[in-house]
């Protein structure tokens, strides 16, 4: 009964153990935990890019680690964080006492990302973060290095860089809605769902807008699991804004833009909407979604580099979808792990930790340089900006995403101009150019 007992709490957990290649390669396996919702859309990308760096590496020979040559193995962990924080806890704690794996790669919201990370670092286990995008968990690097610098972001770069690339955007949007409709002063609602992720981008939205001569009209924050925004949308409507800065990183985005859509509002969505980063955006909004904009690491036709097209082209290959950037298990696996401990020829946690806060290296999304904080710290953050990531704007036109951002983008008077391979025009929604065009 014990065993049956044991098993029932693992199968509950979701925690899958399941092999690459064959079913099981004991001792000469590197262990990955791959640790996310699976049930959603964000964990999915977990476990797809981590399975394809998997198979990539396994099928070219396996990992060197001094004089010998191992196999990945990934254990799937299903952390539930978008329902509970607990579940999350749990499932890291499995990865660490159960499996024991030798690293962990994943986690998606803040706070339950925030306790996984503690878990993970009290058994010294590196962890690279993919997807959850507060400042907190780089700035904890910094502030007690000794207990949490086996932590490393790999995607996407902090909120702060998020809430100045959406700015880019909006400014990148408004400046285009100004010459192209008249409209000297724009009106912008801002539209955040309930989650610690987005705080400081609201504060930041609010103390911004202002200063690049955009109003604000209001701020709503429903929550991230909403089904219905009828209520929030009409009172955006009654507010006479003109654009809608969106923070969404969860399920709400789809109702948000199905419903903005039906009620056909003249104004225009700018900023994140994680859900308008996958392919099924379109069916899931009816249609509803055209010309929304929302930043996205990926979209078939743009290219950052020359590892951008093999490895979207394949992903999409094989799993049938344009990657979401969670997807990104991949480059931390193959660009950024897998590297380290080849250069360093050991599993070791603390000797790999000095190889990879010292390492740059492009990765599908552009370049990876781990910042230091003012006093010279070290925050296993990401560097962004040109040369190193940006992100995209990617806009849904006629039924398709597509790249518009950066479109000629200088960072600065001294800074080079910046447009990536297959970027195309940004488009004005009809009913908007109807409603304002004089």
């Amino acid at each position: 009964m014990k065993k049956v007992r044991q098993l029932l709490a693992v199968l509950v957990m979701g925690t899958i153990v399941l092999a690459i290649g064959v079913p099981a390669w004991g001792a000469d396996t590197i262990k990955i935990g791959i640790i996310g919702p699976m049930q959603f859309v964000q964990g999915k990308g977990h476990w797809n890019g981590a399975t394809m760096a998997a198979e990539e590496i396994n099928a070219r020979g396996g990992v060197k680690v001094g004089g010998k040559t191992m196999k990945i193995e990934l254990v799937q962990s299903d952390s539930n964080e978008f329902l509970n924080v607990t579940d999350a806890t749990n499932a890291m704690e499995l990865l660490m006492t159960r499996n024991k794996v030798d690293f962990v790669i994943g986690g998606f919201r803040t706070e339950a990302v925030l306790a996984m990370q503690d878990i993970a670092m009290e058994y010294k286990k590196i962890f690279i973060g993919c997807g959850a995008a507060h400042p907190e968990l780089c700035t904890r690097v910094a502030q007690n290095y000794d207990t949490y610098k086996y932590f490393f972001r790999g995607t996407p770069f902090n909120s702060s860089f998020l809430v100045k690339t959406s700015f880019l955007h909006l400014k990148f949007v408004g400046d285009i809605l100004k010459s192209q409709l008249n409209i000297p002063n724009l009106k912008v609602a801002i539209v955040a769902e309930k989650a610690m992720w987005a705080d400081p981008m609201v504060a930041a939205c609010e103390g911004f807008l202002p200063k690049i001569g955009m109003e604000v009209a209001g701020v709503w924050r429903p929550s991230p699991v909403a089904t219905d925004v009828t209520a929030e949308l009409s009172a955006i409507q009654r507010s006479g804004a003109q654009m809608i800065f969106t923070i969404f990183s969860s399920s709400v985005g789809i109702p948000f833009a199905r419903q903005a859509g039906e009620l056909k509002i003249p104004a225009v969505q700018v900023g994140i909407n994680v859900e308008g980063q996958k392919d099924g955006f379109w069916e899931a909004t009816q249609g509803k979604g055209e010309y929304i904009l929302t930043m996205n690491t990926y979209c078939q036709g743009v290219e950052y580099n020359e590892l951008t097209k093999p490895f979207v082209d394949t992903y999409v290959q094989k799993f049938k979808e344009t990657p979401t950037y969670t997807a990104d298990t991949y480059a931390a696996i193959v660009y950024s792990l897998v590297p380290a401990i080849e250069q360093a020829g050991t599993l070791d946690a603390d000797k790999l930790v000095k190889v990879m806060e010292d390492d740059v290296h492009k990765v599908p999304s552009g370049v990876v340089k781990y910042l230091k904080d003012e006093q010279g710290r070290q925050l296993h953050d990401l560097t962004w900006g040109p040369g190193y990531l940006t992100s995209l704007g990617v806009q849904w036109q006629a039924g398709k995403p597509v790249g518009v951002w950066p479109n000629k983008w200088k960072a600065s008077a001294e800074a080079p101009e910046i447009s990536y391979k297959g970027i195309q025009d940004y488009k004005i929604p009809p009913w908007v150019i109807e409603a304002y065009k004089k």
